[in-house]
């Protein structure tokens, strides 16, 4: 099964190592990621979204993330 995950980061910098610790973990398994965040005038805003495209392990992987942020899925 294959999945596009979204998830929601609200303190970029405070939360950015835990997320990485995690997408590191499942590095495999993640074929596909892509960071979004908005920009002021000449900054980064310290909240963004990160999706990613799952190839395995797709329910685990959304628990896990789902215990520290809001995560949306859509499963294909």
């Amino acid at each position: 099964m294959t999945a596009i995950i979204g998830i929601s980061v609200e303190n970029r910098k405070e939360e950015a190592s835990m997320l990485q610790d995690i997408l590191t973990e499942y590095g495999c398994m993640i074929r596909t990621r892509i960071g979004l965040h908005p920009m002021g005038e000449y900054k980064c805003l310290n909240y963004g979204i990160v999706l990613i495209e799952v190839v395995d392990k797709v329910n685990e992987i959304y628990d896990k993330l789902s215990q520290h942020w809001q995560v949306q899925i859509m499963k294909f």
